[in-house]
């Protein structure tokens, strides 16, 4: 599916994707032809209220798409840490503010092979390679349950345009990677470095 097929109904876009998945092509493509401010919130979640400054986002008044790291944090917390710094219940909550302000979360795809072959170009060690299986089961599991509370809806990865074809082209070999003027409507916040209880409820 493209996401031009998501995008016209929704005032909110939360793109997420696994470790090596390419969105700044969809956000540049949202931010330049259809008026979406982006924005990137801090990955240095608050203590006690992670999910606070993705809730804070939402109180931008217009057209806005967000490129994510809340459903990454419940991947690969557990994946990396034992434990993610968002419960589920919390998750929920922003789901259903996500809902009700008339959005979806976007959840952006590319096969496991093209993400080896692009952490391994990275200098990816054996352990992220290993990991990519797990994570995209994890993105998969997660997206299944948030889709109680809010729709979603899975794109494949935009195939790279050829150089100069049009805003939004993912850069090839030797290129500038695109650069997104993005804006960030959450304070930033301190990060809190007291340990996390693990939420022993998740679904």
């Amino acid at each position: 599916m493209k996401l031009q097929h998501a995008y016209p109904q929704r005032r909110t876009l939360i793109v997420e994707g696994c470790d090596g998945v390419r969105r700044d092509g969809l956000l540049a493509g949202l931010a330049e032809r259809h008026g979406f401010a982006v924005t990137r919130p801090s990955p240095d979640l608050p203590h006690l209220d992670p999910v606070r400054p993705y809730r804070e986002l939402l109180q931008h008044d217009g057209a806005l798409a967000v490129d994510a790291g809340l459903v990454g944090e419940l991947v690969y917390g557990p994946l990396r840490r034992g434990h993610s710094r968002v419960t589920w219940i919390q998750a929920f909550d922003f789901a259903e503010a996500v809902a009700e302000r008339d959005g979806a979360f976007v959840h952006v795809t590319a096969p496991a092979t093209v993400l080896e072959d692009r952490l391994a170009a990275r200098g990816a060690g054996a352990a992220d390679l290993a990991e990519i299986d797990a994570a995209l089961t994890g993105f998969d599991h997660a997206f299944r349950t948030l889709a109680q509370h809010a729709p979603v809806v899975t794109v494949d990865e935009e195939p790279p345009m050829e150089p100069g074809s049009g805003p939004g082209a993912e850069p090839g070999p030797g290129e500038t990677p695109v650069t997104l003027q993005t804006a960030s409507f959450a304070r930033r916040l301190p990060r809190i470095r007291s340990p996390v209880r693990r939420y022993a409820g998740n679904r």
